[in-house]
């Protein structure tokens, strides 16, 4: 009888090894002393170290190798591209896609890096919310509010008709519209600073509308779980429902520390950290972490948590000073973002559609300025106002890529879909510049074809729009 249990006991053991074999395969490489774990699916994973009966300290060698290399490899295109007045965003996407499988192979496996990488979304967007204003979307509030969500809409709308006419799903097209409607804030305000037209009526509603964009992807990431579910228009109604509770819910909370707690506590941090900011910064990253934390694990997102812990301390005396700390990190984690998204663009792929990625920036470029325009335009501003506008706003912006990378971990689009939003977004990015030193060409031929009214009617307008603005602002 005990025999027969061994035998079962070691058939059990030797049909568990073979089924461990089917999922996984160990491979040891001995140049690096290293051994990595490999799926059925081809995914690769580096084993740590072995553990030993003393604490020692265990490091990653090719982690370390892997994050110099981005690092490194970043910086050197972000510098090439600012000396060539190209936004250094595009430098960071170029040098990600040179050193990624679909470039040189630098680095093979990225799952460790795009872990690490995912840290530039969290301060990213606390980022934006310490920059928030309520204050900046009153200015041209109407326009910048009703007008941003109506822009947004008429884009979801328009590219969902088409995902059912190409018979593809409504939830990949209506996310397409909302992918499409963001513009890059970074670009258009540096252009409009350089300018000195921040403060001119094209410029404030630019901004104003740019601020509610960037605000909308907060909500836009709670919203994306129930866009990439696989259930029926009920389920997906009940899930929206409950997803919108535990919003409030959160949302509450928060504003409750925002009037009770968070002010009292970086009174307290200011004071602790009057030798140094060490301390302040380091809980100001903690603050951000977890809130991002808690917001994940209520089913919202990290992304949103983020962003929900920089308004709240926007609200107070100290967002400056947070942002001031915040930024260095966020700057370098951002560029290890953006950086990562570079390595899934595959060199070839985009050489080879080249043509269809130029078709597409030449199409949004056209739909984008067409849809601003003429939402502008409904709110009572001139025909060049507009077109101003719409042109300002044509581009696809740097926060599309965090809405890419959650739609891909959602599953909610994928493959050359993919791939060719990436690359019309990095193209878009790449050609702005160039669309905006012809914006005073396309104004003067826009007046000698009579599409507009003379300049000095259109400053005349802008002086009373802006006296207007002033006298709600008192």
């Amino acid at each position: 009888m005990r025999r027969v249990k061994r035998m079962k006991l070691k058939r059990q053991m030797v049909q568990d090894h073979f089924q461990f074999q089917d999922v996984f395969s160990l491979e040891n490489e001995g140049s690096d002393d290293m051994t990595t774990l490999i799926d059925k699916k081809d995914n690769v994973f580096v084993m740590s170290n072995k553990k030993s009966k003393y604490p020692i300290l265990q490091v990653d060698l090719r982690l370390i190798s892997d994050l110099v290399v981005v690092i490194v490899s970043a910086a050197i295109a972000g510098i090439i591209f600012s000396c060539l007045g190209q936004p250094v965003i595009v430098g960071y996407l170029l040098a990600g896609s040179l050193i990624g499988p679909g470039g040189l192979n630098f680095i093979s496996e990225m799952v460790q890096v795009e872990t690490v990488a995912q840290f530039g979304v969290v301060f990213l967007l606390f980022a934006l919310g310490l920059e928030f204003s309520l204050s900046k979307l009153k200015v041209v509030g109407p326009v910048a509010v009703l007008g941003g969500l109506l822009q947004i809409a008429i884009l979801m709308l328009l590219c969902g008709i088409i995902a059912m006419l190409c018979r593809a799903k409504l939830s990949e097209g209506v996310f397409v519209g909302c992918f499409l409607s963001m513009s890059s804030t970074a670009v258009v305000v540096k252009y409009l600073v350089e300018r000195n037209s921040n403060n001119a009526l094209h410029g404030q509603v630019t901004i104003g509308i740019l601020i509610f964009q960037d605000c909308a992807v907060g909500i836009l990431f709670a919203l994306l779980p129930v866009m990439g579910g696989n259930s029926g228009i009920l389920q997906g109604m009940t899930s929206m429902g409950k997803l919108l509770l535990v919003l409030s819910i959160y949302l509450l909370v928060a504003s409750i520390l925002t009037w009770s707690f968070i002010p009292r506590f970086l009174k307290l941090m200011i004071q602790l950290s009057s030798q140094t900011n060490e301390l302040y910064q380091l809980a100001s990253v903690a603050f951000c972490l977890l809130s991002a934390w808690c917001s994940d694990k209520l089913g919202l997102s990290l992304e949103l948590g983020s962003f929900v812990a920089g308004v709240m301390i926007s609200t107070t005396d100290f967002a400056q000073h947070t942002l001031d700390q915040v930024e260095p990190i966020r700057n370098l984690f951002t560029a290890l973002f953006l950086s990562s998204i570079g390595m899934l663009i595959h060199v070839q792929f985009l050489w080879i559609h080249v043509d269809i990625l130029l078709a597409s920036v030449i199409l949004v470029v056209v739909v984008k300025t067409t849809v601003v325009a003429m939402v502008t335009k409904a709110f009572g501003y001139s025909t060049r106002t507009s077109f101003m506008i719409g042109v300002l706003l044509a581009q696809i912006g740097e926060f599309a890529f965090v809405l890419l990378s959650r739609a891909s971990n959602l599953r909610l689009i994928e493959g050359k879909m993919y791939l060719l939003l990436l690359g019309t977004t990095a193209l878009s990015l790449v050609t702005t510049p160039v669309l905006f030193k012809l914006i005073p060409a396309m104004m003067h031929l826009g007046a000698l074809m009579h599409w507009f009214p003379a300049e000095s009617s259109t400053q005349n307008e802008e002086k009373v729009s802006l006296i207007e603005v002033n006298r709600l602002l008192l």
